[in-house]
């Protein structure tokens, strides 16, 4: 469908140059020859050769020619407002009525010496060659981030505003081009697509500088963002919204019938329900929600966590001065949690925010506070005289712990919750919403016990088994645009049984340097080439968001630092 419209579009076009070239005195076929009919509507219109280039920058040569169109008009005599609003927004319409009729005729551009540019057109034609800079600029070299979490702390800080280059790993040309600009999904205040799917490119990449290496901070589009839920947006995953449906009708089946369904049967009305109930926001690959974490493993690596330390291809990998763990902090008295020159106090010593230090770890006992710290300073903190002790706490592997089980009983009285356990352990389903990847429940890893799997890279060829099909089937499907089943104990690809699988593009691993605090590849899996944006590079401003403008808001030691 998109390309029919394509065609439509650019018959459209085509048609109305053929006529519009013979008003002006050109020979109409030079219409229909590429590149050089752009030359002859230049001279048309008498604009610069080098508005030529301008048109090679997809997404931005959609402006260029709407800004052409309403030159068109121009020299056509039609320079009203309304001419001015049809020929930019409806050129497909207007164009072609202009080149059709007989009294339209070719005077040519308006002669700035009789008539000058009213200053409303000064703005205008200011307003535009800034828009069409900018969006070269944009998308194409660099591009403006904030950090809006802690996921990155605390090489990266939240309030931290910083540049992106696109030139690292080569600018990506827009999959969407037909974009409001500056926007990314959403267009503010109306609360609706910033975009249009009538045209949708394929992947392509420009020539890059260099390749992601391991430990480079990354930016990309969010590979579980493909489907979204309108209530949850980005916040939970719709793979994780249908999981905790089906949680949520296990208890239902359990609570009226005393037995459940095998959980296969669960996901799969979790899914229809929510297909039938909900309007699912769809958005393609470069309007997915933006994310940036640390590229820990690169394609062909092999990836492995143990008790929190993380190993790429059994050599534990590199960590940074200022990544971050959760630790148990005990004291022989409480802390003045409520004081704000505590709090303050917390923040400006071990770099604790002030959302952070209202996670509290009281299931540990009396006197104990969950805070996220770097190595440096859990033995800071350690040092102070009413700390008793300092206990990194490492994600076991789940049980159904204390707080589960009141969750169960509290929903399903005594006896429901021993079957609703009984029924939980039999399917592996430790942990409610199977958040961990490749959210299974064969597969029983945590944050801090994790793999170990291999990354696929473009040309590996992988030998499919029951075991690590999981792992790959998103990749095989929906990156990669195949259909995948499995029918008695056999793999079926586009319909053929299949025993191996050779991947068309390179994937990725990335993760936060805040490693409890993090949502990344442990959650969701890989990272597709597809789906990366560019590298951080640049901190250009900073703002503690628990700090007023006049009490230490202003990071003055981060402003114009280079990210390494």
């Amino acid at each position: 469908m998109n390309y029919i419209i394509y065609i439509l579009l650019t018959a459209a076009y085509l048609f109305s140059l053929y006529k519009i070239f013979e008003k002006a005195g050109y020979q109409g076929w030079k219409a229909i020859v590429p590149v050089y009919n752009i030359v002859i509507w230049l001279k048309v219109i008498k604009k610069p050769w080098w508005w030529i280039l301008l048109l090679i920058f997809p997404g931005v040569n959609i402006l260029m020619l709407l800004i052409m169109s309403v030159n068109t008009s121009t020299v056509l005599g039609k320079r009203e407002t309304s001419d001015v609003l049809q020929s930019a927004f409806l050129p497909f319409y207007y164009l072609p009525k202009l080149a059709l009729d007989k009294d339209v005729k070719y005077v040519g551009p308006i002669d700035r010496i009789k008539y000058k540019k009213t200053t409303a057109q000064e703005w205008r034609d200011a307003i535009l060659f800034a828009v069409v800079a900018a969006s070269i600029i944009r998308t194409y070299f660099l591009e403006a981030f904030t950090i809006p979490t802690s996921s990155m702390e605390k090489t990266l800080l939240k309030g931290d505003f910083l540049f992106v280059s696109k030139m690292h790993y080569g600018p990506r040309i827009p999959e969407t081009p037909l974009s409001f600009p500056f926007t990314h999904h959403t267009l503010p205040v109306l609360n609706i697509k910033s975009y249009l799917d009538w045209i949708e490119l394929p992947y392509y990449r420009l020539p890059a500088l260099t390749d992601i290496e391991r430990n480079d901070i990354v930016v990309f589009n969010f590979p579980a963002g493909d489907t979204v839920h309108p209530v949850y947006q980005s916040s939970i995953t719709y793979d994780a919204v249908i999981r905790l449906n089906a949680y949520q009708l296990i208890q239902r089946d359990i609570a009226r019938n005393g037995k459940a369904l095998p959980y296969s049967n669960y996901i799969d009305i979790a899914r229809k329900s929510i297909k039938q109930s909900t309007d699912l926001i769809e958005r393609p690959v470069d309007k997915r929600e933006n994310y940036i974490k640390r590229c820990v493993g690169i394609p062909g690596d092999t990836v492995k966590i143990v008790d929190g330390n993380l190993f790429i291809n059994g050599v534990e990998a590199f960590k940074a001065e200022d990544m971050q763990f959760k630790y148990i902090v005990r004291t022989k008295q409480p802390f003045p949690m409520q004081s704000e020159h505590f709090k303050r106090q917390l923040k400006d010593d071990f770099l604790i925010d002030f959302e952070d230090q209202a996670d509290n770890a009281s299931s540990y006992g009396n006197n104990a506070y969950l805070f996220p710290l770097t190595s440096i300073n859990s033995k800071k903190i350690a040092q102070n005289s009413n700390v008793t002790s300092v206990e990194l706490k490492l994600d076991e592997q789940k049980t159904f712990d204390d707080q589960f089980k009141r969750g169960l009983v509290n929903s399903l009285g005594l006896d429901g919750a021993k079957k609703a356990i009984a029924y939980f352990k039999e399917n592996k389903i430790y942990d409610p919403i199977l958040s961990i990847y490749p959210n299974k429940p064969a597969h029983y890893w945590t944050v801090d016990n994790f793999g170990e799997l291999v990354i696929p890279k473009k040309g590996m060829t992988i030998e499919l088994t029951q075991n690590n099909i999981d792992y790959y089937q998103r990749a095989i499907t929906v990156y990669e645009g195949n259909t995948l089943y499995q029918r008695d104990g056999k793999v079926y690809i586009n319909d053929q049984e299949a025993d191996s699988y050779t991947f068309k593009m390179n994937y990725y691993w990335l993760m936060g340097d805040n490693r409890h605090n993090s949502q990344d590849s442990r959650f969701w899996g890989f990272v597709p080439e597809d789906h990366v944006v560019g590298k951080a590079v640049f901190i250009w401003l900073s703002l503690d968001p628990d700090y007023g403008l006049f009490d230490g808001k202003i990071r003055w030691s981060r402003l114009f630092s280079f990210i390494d």
